[in-house]
């Protein structure tokens, strides 16, 4: 067994408040940063839209007619994206939405025993120094579907967004997959 000496010194201090470390590379990030955020809608397979109804603590795929789409009233969502120096098997992203002039945040939290996907009342963290409740890994639906994607949650591995029909309703959920490369359509995402 060998051990490697390797000195590493805090340059700076990032605007967004990001503790930077030199190495040979350059700077580095400490913890999972704001890095952009994308605007747009998040469609399943059957192309529907996924709504959130926070008043009623329901977030659903539906079938959105062009005029509701216009509006954009608990449809249009901000993804945001995080750098981090952690490797992970996707990159970090978390959501958020405006619903009636208020900001909503997606979390997991668990519920009787059960993860359950939630929309809580805030914005989105611009740092996280550690593990969150609000971070998915976006990773390729498959690797020939560049527009697809599927979202893994952080805390919990092999659990992925996901849709299940409830009723009339495709309720958004948290799915376990019993593997990372199977093809489960109800977790395909495009935005």
């Amino acid at each position: 067994m060998c051990s490697e000496e390797i000195l590493v010194c805090a340059v700076q201090l990032g605007e967004n408040f990001c503790l930077y470390f030199a190495d040979d590379d350059g700077l580095e990030c400490d913890a999972f940063c704001k890095d952009k955020i994308l605007n747009g809608f998040l469609r399943n397979v059957k192309s529907q839209l996924l709504v959130v109804r926070p008043d009623l603590n329901v977030a659903a795929f539906e079938n959105v007619t062009d005029q509701e789409m216009k509006s954009g009233h608990g449809m249009h969502f901000n993804i945001h994206y995080y750098k981090t120096t952690t490797i992970y098997a996707g990159v970090p992203v978390a959501f958020s939405i405006r619903v009636e002039g208020k900001s909503y945040y997606m979390c997991c939290e668990k519920e009787c025993g059960k993860l359950t996907v939630r929309f809580r009342e805030g914005e989105v963290p611009k740092d996280i120094p550690g593990k969150s409740n609000v971070i998915f890994f976006q990773k390729p639906f498959t690797s020939c579907c560049s527009r697809a994607f599927k979202f893994e949650y952080s805390l919990e591995k092999g659990m992925f967004l996901a849709f299940e029909e409830e009723g009339c309703l495709r309720r958004l959920i948290l799915k376990k997959l019993p593997r990372d490369d199977e093809v489960d359509e109800t977790t395909k995402i495009t935005f």
